[in-house]
């Protein structure tokens, strides 16, 4: 147990304040760490929270480049992180009211992991074995439009602009469908030199119509009222 949990640790990328400790290389990027004993007695070092690698403006990609903290690859890390964190600020009050889809909104934040562990890898600069192990493929889009044409079935039809509303549950996933949006504007122009899989940027795409799906089935069910844009007098 002990060394499949120090595995999961090298085999995922964490985004924090833009810096991404690499897959396979946390040991690389962790100076320090600290050690506890497992059950069985084995040994396990825990690297520590903060690596000092990032004092100085710059971060690593998973190709190992060090980039300037502003450049376009973790503008768009900041964003995947922030959305994933908006999608678990709404999730929790979409759980509070007992909705089934929140399990649907876990998932996707699972899988914005891998967003952000594909675009950490820039093609120009990984190698093959770089691209196979995060490389993003098509079933989750398959999947966010599966679940969009299910609700839209129960949904009467849209006919006004509406105004993020209808409960918590359904502003808070307002917010993410807008987040959504900016992550989706800071990846397309990395997919669009080639430097991200094309997989990526759709998927945002659609994450953003499910978003807004999920935002006015969450007030349908809740029976809350959806504010309806008018023009000012």
């Amino acid at each position: 147990m002990a060394a499949a949990m120090t595995k999961r640790l090298h085999m995922r990328c964490i985004f924090w304040t833009g810096q991404c400790a690499q897959l396979y290389g946390i040991r690389h990027v962790c100076r320090e760490s600290r050690s506890f004993a497992s059950k069985s007695g084995e040994e396990v070092r825990v690297p520590k929270i903060y690596t000092k690698t990032g004092d100085k403006g710059f971060s690593s990609t998973f190709t190992g480049e060090r980039r300037p903290k502003e450049d376009s690859i973790f503008e768009a890390l900041g964003a995947t992180d922030e959305l994933s964190s908006a999608i678990g600020l709404a999730k929790e009050f979409c759980k509070d009211k007992g909705h089934p889809f929140t399990e649907e909104l876990e998932k996707i934040q699972c899988v914005l992991q891998d967003v952000g562990s594909n675009v950490a890898t820039p093609h120009s600069s990984a190698r093959e074995s770089h691209r196979a192990k995060t490389k993003f493929n098509s079933q989750p889009v398959s999947d966010l439009e599966g679940w969009i044409d299910k609700y839209t079935e129960e949904l009467p039809p849209l006919t006004n602009f509406i105004l993020p509303s209808g409960g918590k549950s359904s502003a808070s996933l307002h917010v993410a469908r807008a987040v959504c949006r900016r992550a989706e504007r800071s990846v397309a122009p990395i997919v669009r030199i080639g430097e991200a899989d094309p997989e990526v940027a759709r998927f945002l795409n659609r994450l953003s119509d499910y978003l807004f799906t999920l935002a006015r089935y969450a007030a349908m069910k809740e029976e809350e009222a959806e504010s309806i844009y008018r023009r000012p007098e």
